[in-house]
């Protein structure tokens, strides 16, 4: 059986750097930092003291104040991330295609925020002053859901929640969803609003934030001074389309998606496994589902958190990937400048790749100014640099063990 092609035609997001894309991508080549001091909570009851929180985004310029207060935060994020997305990519949905265009939006926590605000009304006011739409606000599919409702898309709809692999495994999905036929569209992606008073307890708990005060420096991937990861929000969307459909219709082309890998560390709950095995049967399968040779890959949009383990094994999984090649790939973390979206990074970083195929341009690690010595690679430190880039990676690793990897490559008729 032939696989359909399937191509990225538009992408949407709001990030820490930017309320759209386009300013997102902007900062990022300019290698500036979203991070901040920490205000949606009293960060005096936290070791960790800076967040990448988004700045005056408004949701009323999508959707009303009615219907948004039916909406958790991370739903916001991910209507607004899709609207601009399906706006990018010129495509109408009518009653002609509605059927054939679906919508996969991974979320690793879901509404977290709602959830502890209802259950503080629950305890202090009784059941009857629980929202009627505590539910539907709170699980990780609305987003999906009401994606679906606000741009009248009909066709699949699910949401993959695989922790901070929710993203890319969502894309990976959809992608697969179109290769075998079963939708013509797809928008596809992560959001997530995880700055809450719970969620940053239980990473504070579990030692996985950094508590350095400094938001210029917090986030430093691979730099031998990383001490954890800084906790941000946000949502990136990509259009994804069966290369027929997108034609017929005179799609414009960002790049083409072409390999998905998805593996279990069967490890740990949190921890990675030695030497990111999971991770490098990860990019292997990407590879091989692309048709591809490692050393096509020119670019690598790590996974790169900043905490100990992680940057170490993933840096460790590359070399096991591209042998000798390794060292000629680019690799960067993005999370440098955006901090970790978790189920939302997949989204965005997926965004980062496809520009940098667009534009053939890399964006840089910031913040690594003394390298781990087992962190030897290319890792595009602090200033972007202009290079050829015609097929790159995108890697997500979540807790739980899970490793995904999407491959998306310069398009070509």
């Amino acid at each position: 059986m032939t696989k359909r092609r399937v191509v990225v035609t538009g992408i949407g997001a709001v990030t820490p750097l930017g309320n759209d894309a386009k300013t997102t991508w902007e900062n990022i080549l300019e290698g500036k930092s979203g991070i901040g001091p920490l205000t949606r909570l009293n960060a005096d009851e936290y070791p960790a003291k800076v967040a990448a929180e988004l700045k005056e985004f408004n949701i009323e310029e999508y959707v009303d104040r009615k219907e948004a207060r039916k909406m958790d935060r991370f739903t916001h994020y991910a209507v607004a991330a899709s609207t601009m997305a399906v706006k990018d990519a010129n495509l109408e949905i009518n009653d002609t295609n509605a059927d054939r265009i679906g919508v996969w939006i991974g979320s690793g926590i879901g509404g977290m925020e709602t959830f502890e605000n209802q259950h503080e009304n629950f305890l202090n006011r009784g059941y009857k002053r629980v929202s009627p739409f505590f539910v539907p606000m709170m699980i990780p599919d609305m987003a999906s859901g009401q994606v679906s409702i606000a741009l009248g898309a009909k066709g699949i709809n699910s949401c993959t929640v695989t922790a901070c692999a929710s993203g890319t495994n969502s894309i990976g999905d959809a992608f697969k969803a179109i290769q075998r036929g079963d939708a013509d569209a797809m928008i596809t992606g992560g959001a997530e609003a995880p700055i809450t008073k719970m969620a940053v307890a239980g990473f504070c708990a579990n030692t996985a934030l950094s508590t350095n005060p400094d938001p210029n420096t917090a986030s430093r991937p691979f730099d031998v001074k990383r001490d954890g990861f800084v906790i941000g929000e946000g949502a990136g969307i990509i259009i994804l389309e069966d290369l027929e459909f997108a034609r017929k219709r005179g799609a414009t082309i960002y790049c083409e998606i072409v390999g998905y890998g998805s593996t279990g560390d069967a490890y740990h709950i949190t921890a990675p496994a030695p030497g990111g095995e999971g991770g490098a049967r990860a990019m292997k399968q990407a590879v091989s589902d692309a048709d591809l040779k490692p050393e096509d890959i020119q670019y690598i949009n790590a996974h790169g958190t900043s905490t100990a383990y992680n940057d170490k094994y993933e840096t460790m999984a590359i070399k096991e990937v591209f042998g000798q090649h390794a060292n000629k790939l680019a690799v960067s973390s993005t999370k440098s400048m955006t901090g970790h979206l978790l189920g939302a990074a997949g989204g965005v970083e997926a965004i980062f790749t496809a520009l940098a195929i667009r534009d053939q341009i890399l964006p840089p690690t910031i913040n690594l100014e003394n390298a781990d010595p087992d962190c030897d690679l290319d890792y595009v430190a602090n200033t972007a640099r202009k290079a050829e880039v015609t097929a790159a990676l995108s890697n997500s690793l979540g807790f739980g063990g899970h490793n995904a990897t999407i491959v998306l490559k310069k398009y070509e008729d």
